[in-house]
């Protein structure tokens, strides 16, 4: 507003010059003066003119100038930054989140922080994101969702010629197939994975792909093949100092000699996973590993050994508050005692679980439970 009023004034009184100037060119008359001095009075006036269009226009184009270096400098770029610093902390606190199963409360958080990443155009920063999602969604149950995130992440990953990233992706998506019974199209995800490792000599990629390879043949079969891929898969995992991957595939391998008979080698396989699993404290492989061990020590009928793991067991799912373990333990004493024939101790743990199963509102698990009781009662 107050530059138009003073341009408003300028453009007022360049006419009013203007009209002055009409009348010096007027015919002089008696008095009025000669043609010489109306002229460098008009010369005089002209420099004036071209004095006020400077000093007017000047300070426009300075302001010009300014405005622009405040859209695109330092205040901008403080901005973004500060958005940055949002993104990163919301993903560290669903991190945080996830260690302590929250992970409804992890996915809010890193939905809040992609959609941040996807403004300030971060690419790298999404694949991260689309990563914690996948595994948070496999965590829900929400198959979909999870490999619609893990698909996006290989997408980024390519683009951005991440191969490490694409040999974790590629494997991600091929659990998931597995999840679905898809164990073809599964096979053939961990195939593409592990030539990627290979060609970038990646030990802990062939470590990871070739167990995935292997179980996929396992379920579709080829157990003897299973059990030598997951043998090699073993020399990566050990070469790369993958602990936790090298618990994983003796877990597998357990499973594949337990399926054969082969009692002492699947004791000995497992007990290998128990010891690195509880050393490490991964606690996903240590139940795993002792599920398998009490499997194979009640198949040779060695009670004692089975219910101390089985005490065990129950124990450490205690002191994780993980009702969904503690389920698992009762049913496994439930067993257990049914294959004793002590029915009335297995059908008490039965209903142990059912109640468990109630807390947890899967009705799924309470009616197997219940077919399980009523099977007993039939003896």
């Amino acid at each position: 507003m107050k530059n138009l009023f003073f341009k408003h004034l300028f453009w007022e009184y360049l006419f009013s010059c203007a009209g002055e100037n009409n009348k010096f060119q007027e015919s002089p008359r008696k008095g009025q003066k000669s043609r010489g001095q109306i002229k460098i009075e008009n010369i005089i006036l002209l420099t004036c003119k071209i004095l006020l269009v400077s000093i007017f226009f000047v300070p426009v184009t300075v302001n010009a100038v300014e405005v622009t270096e405040q859209l695109h400098g330092s205040s901008y770029v403080k901005n973004s930054s500060q958005l940055r610093e949002e993104a990163d902390r919301q993903v560290s606190l669903a991190r945080r989140e996830l260690k302590q199963g929250k992970t409804d409360s992890a996915v809010n958080l890193l939905l809040q922080a992609l959609e941040i990443y996807h403004f300030t155009g971060d690419i790298k920063a999404q694949g991260l994101v689309y990563d914690l999602l996948g595994k948070s969604y496999v965590k829900l149950g929400r198959s979909k969702q999870a490999e619609n995130a893990i698909r996006r992440r290989l997408a980024i990953a390519r683009d951005l010629k991440d191969f490490r990233s694409q040999i974790f992706a590629l494997n991600n998506i091929g659990t998931l197939l597995m999840q679905k019974g898809d164990f073809n199209p599964a096979l053939q995800t961990f195939i593409e994975a592990l030539n990627i490792a290979r060609e970038i000599e990646s030990l802990e990629g062939q470590g990871l792909s070739l167990s995935n390879v292997g179980l996929a043949n396992f379920r579709l079969g080829n157990h003897n093949q299973a059990m030598e891929l997951y043998e090699n898969a073993l020399n990566f995992r050990r070469q790369a100092r993958d602990s936790l991957g090298e618990a994983n595939t003796l877990n597998h391998l357990g499973d594949a000699y337990l399926l054969v008979d082969n009692y002492q080698q699947t004791i000995a396989t497992y007990g290998a996973a128990l010891r690195i699993a509880k050393t490490i404290s991964d606690r996903s492989n240590e139940l795993r590993a002792m599920d398998g061990l009490i499997t194979a020590h009640s198949s040779v009928k060695r009670y004692d050994r089975a219910f101390e793991l089985l005490e065990r067991r129950l124990s450490i799912a205690k002191k994780l508050n993980n009702i969904r373990e503690e389920l698992k333990s009762f049913e496994s004493y439930a067993k257990l005692y049914e294959q004793m024939g002590q029915y009335s101790t297995a059908r008490n743990f039965y209903e142990r679980a059912i109640l468990l199963a109630k807390t947890l509102e899967d009705s799924r698990e309470e009616l197997l439970l219940l077919d399980k009781i009523t099977r007993i009662s039939k003896r």
